[in-house]
């Protein structure tokens, strides 16, 4: 069927990890005595499995306001976060080159924020919960699920188990944005013990820095809370707990054009989301390490939206239940093996109104997927010298039929100083049109979309990681390229019509090469440098055409510094992002004969920092962002006339908003 909207006019990780907290381990017939820090701690670490990848901790976190998931890769040279839209604030991960709708994300290995949630899931993950972030890169393994084309992002909330007390972050900044964070918990005894986490922003005021008559951002009002709980005992270990989240979003336009007689053009997007997880992981063999895990989780999606004479409802339901086997019959050897199900339904409604006719128009799509499933896999590891993980899946879709998900990973380190890793794999994905695309709603052009095949590709990975020893520090070079190829995707296409968007199935190749290298040396006691390049080349059979894909950087240079006075008072942080060029949609003519806009946008850069005072129980941080105050010049075409079919306010590339300041404070109430 064909539809048409328009204007009137793990990484590796045994399965017990993911459900024990690293508290939960002892050691026994050990006396540890008074210890003596005399290093800090790396903010950021590789993973230690066959799988490429980086773990992202709390010193890595506080170099940055990270007051959400989205803001806190700024320091991160793999991941990049960009606006999908300035109207409606959607943001979305880009890794290897392509969107983040081809990263898998998980919230302590389950997985979540899928379908609707996908653009604006950035916002809903607040900073200061946050304990870990742990980033892979490529097909990574099949435990999880089929999904991850390019790689996982699996956040590591704070646990119940952990400290005893409290911590309080508040933060503001001049956009006259307001969070307030709070979390806590309580150990009620040895075995079982609570927490509550608390999330409070708001943005008081709109923004029109650039005077074309449209907010730069809209405001949020968001409410979120989450109550977790962990209980065991020898042989048993539960964690579970749910959330609620509630978020009011209000932006558009701010006035009228002189001459323009119609309404306003406003954009209002109300969100309610449910979410419970449980895990239980039962002990079978201490000693070889023999479990049995059974995860599940649910989430209820509410979201009403306006955009202008649109409005989009979407009620989305997910159900997500896996059953994991797992054992080590010696050191070498590692078996794991389950059963997955995955239920997705989604209810999409759309009406639209004709200006000029007066005359509404009505869609409604429901969306409804049942995939169950099963994987095996098996890793061998030689004294960590050498690993091989092989995993194989097989699900069937109710809608797609049956597919098979083959997966490898080699790490080999023939010294401390170096490893090489090597993963090939395979990946699937659902696409649902209006839920992922829904900010593409807020266009003046028409959505042309067809219905869509299950996207599929080959991700292919090769890296390399030294250790050099130089003049008494540690150079941690890293060098890695990655290859995906698609089979089938859904094409976003801006280029064949320039008053349509068209969605459909890829017809020709489409790919992605991405190379990038990053070495990371302390220079001084208490002073760490990152550098790093990334170079991407990512194309897409757009119209009969192999065309580099737009909107997208050709290359990224990050040059971190971060520096810590001896005794750990102070710290200084900054971050350098020089981002590259690339093509823009083609642009259509206009009267007076000019092209609407520039066929490609050229490199810019970024700056941030922020300086850090500690205290025993408390610290203080003030930075900035987008220092060097760069902003991409239209952000919106035709924003001067919203109802007509040239405006079009989703091709961004660069920042939207000039230099932001803040200022913050942590509190820790009865903890050490």
């Amino acid at each position: 069927m064909l539809f048409m909207i328009g204007t009137g006019v793990s990484a590796q990780q045994d399965t017990v990890n993911s459900v024990v907290p690293d508290s939960a381990i002892q050691m026994k017939g050990s006396t540890v005595g008074e210890v003596t820090v005399v290093t800090r701690r790396p903010g950021t670490s590789r993973l230690g499995g066959a799988v490429n990848g980086v773990k992202i901790g709390q010193e890595e976190l506080f170099k940055a306001a990270c007051c959400n998931l989205g803001e806190s890769f700024s320091t991160n040279p793999s991941v990049d976060v960009n606006y999908s839209d300035v109207t409606t604030g959607a943001r979305q991960i880009k890794l290897l080159g392509l969107s983040g709708t081809y990263v898998q994300m998980l919230t302590e290995n389950l997985p979540n924020y899928r379908g609707a949630a996908a653009p604006y899931s950035l916002g809903y993950v607040p900073g200061p919960w946050m304990k870990s972030i742990q980033v892979s890169k490529g097909c990574s393994s099949v435990k999880n699920g089929y999904e991850a084309i390019t790689g996982q992002i699996n956040v590591d909330f704070k646990k119940p188990e952990d400290e005893e007390g409290a911590e309080i972050n508040v933060f503001g900044d001049t956009k006259t944005r307001f969070e307030a964070n709070a979390d806590g918990n309580i150990h009620i005894n040895k075995s079982l013990s609570t927490e509550l986490l608390a999330h409070f922003e708001n943005s008081f005021e709109n923004h029109d820095e650039n005077n074309d008559g449209f907010y730069d951002k809209p405001k949020v009002r968001q409410i979120n809370v989450n109550n977790r709980w962990f209980g065991r005992t020898r042989n048993y270990i539960f964690h579970g707990g749910m959330g609620a989240l509630t978020e009011k979003r209000e932006g558009g336009q701010t006035h009228a054009a002189d001459m323009q007689t119609a309404p306003l053009y406003n954009i209002r997007m109300n969100t309610d989301r449910y979410e419970a997880y449980m895990k239980h992981a039962f002990i079978l063999d201490h000693s070889h390490g023999t479990n049995i895990a059974l995860m599940a989780s649910g989430t209820m999606h509410a979201m009403d939206a306006a955009y202008g004479n649109k409005w989009y409802d979407i009620n989305e339901k997910n159900v997500y239940a896996s059953l994991i086997f797992e054992t080590n019959p010696t050191k070498a050897h590692n078996i794991s093996a389950g059963l997955s199900f995955n239920h997705d339904y989604l209810k999409n409604t759309l009406y639209m109104y004709n200006i000029e006719t007066g005359g509404l128009s009505f869609m409604r799509l429901r969306e409804k997927e049942n995939v169950p499933g099963m994987y095996a896999q098996y890793t061998y590891n030689l004294h960590h010298r050498f690993t091989a993980m092989a995993g194989i899946r097989l699900d069937h879709s109710n809608v797609y039929g049956t597919f098979v998900t083959p997966r490898f990973h080699l790490k080999y380190a023939p010294a401390d100083i170096v490893s090489i890793r090597l993963s090939a794999g395979k990946g699937y994905r659902t696409p649902h049109i209006l839920a992922e695309n829904n900010y593409l709603l807020a266009s003046g052009r028409k959505l042309v979309a067809e219905p869509l095949r299950q996207e599929e590709a080959w991700n292919y990975g090769a890296s390399t990681a030294l250790n050099i020893p130089l003049f008494g520090e540690t150079l941690k070079l890293n060098m890695e390229y990655y290859y995906t190829r698609f089979k089938e995707q859904a094409v976003i296409d801006y280029d064949s019509d320039p008053f349509e968007i068209r969605i459909y199935n890829l017809d020709g190749k489409s790919y992605s090469h991405t190379f990038q290298i990053d070495a990371t040396y302390e220079l001084f006691r208490g002073m760490t440098l990152t550098a790093a390049y990334r170079l991407s080349d990512v194309k897409t059979t757009i119209g009969g055409r192999l065309m580099e894909k737009p909107l997208t950087s050709k290359y990224k240079g990050l040059l971190t510094a971060s520096y810590k006075t001896p005794l750990g008072l102070w710290q200084f942080d900054a971050t350098l992002q020089l981002n590259g060029g690339g093509r823009m949609p083609a642009p259509y003519e206009k009267e007076d004969g000019t092209p609407s806009w520039n066929t490609r946008f050229g490199a810019y850069e970024q700056l941030s920092a922020q300086i850090t005072r500690w205290f025993r129980h408390f610290s203080v941080y003030v930075g900035g962002e987008n220092l060097t105050g760069f902003k991409q010049k239209t952000p919106i075409i035709s924003a001067d006339n919203p109802w007509s079919r040239e405006f079009e306010p989703t091709m961004i590339w660069g920042p939207v908003h000039g230099a932001m300041v803040y200022a913050g404070i942590r509190v820790k109430i009865g903890r050490d």
